[in-house]
């Protein structure tokens, strides 16, 4: 709740929230607005899955679902988004889901 009182996605702007578990991570571009998720990612897609291998690193699983996510969001027609980091700090796993969104062409 800290961090929603702050960060709010619109239509125009959607928020881009990241979650991550202890093996898993998950994110989804969300318009706050309408409460409708748009679009998300996660390790554990059909597409997703099959390119990840078990000894990859949980930093290079959270890069490839960045990509993926800004992948999709470009075929949706969002460009912009507000990161919502969950409240986890913005390291590691987050970080690199972070700068391969950016690097899939979404800005924050």
């Amino acid at each position: 709740m800290r961090v929603r009182k702050n960060v709010a996605g619109t239509a125009a702007r959607p928020r881009l929230d990241v979650f991550r578990s202890l093996n898993h991570i998950y994110a989804q571009i969300i318009d706050d607005g309408a409460d409708h998720t748009l679009v998300s990612a996660s390790d554990m897609d059909k597409e997703i899955r099959p390119t990840v291998k078990e000894s990859q690193k949980k930093t290079e699983v959270a890069t490839v679902v960045g990509e993926a996510l800004a992948k999709r969001a470009k075929e949706k027609g969002i460009t912009t988004v507000v990161f919502d980091r969950g409240g986890f700090r913005y390291h590691g796993r987050v970080k690199a889901l972070a700068e391969a969104v950016r690097k899939g062409g979404l800005t924050f």
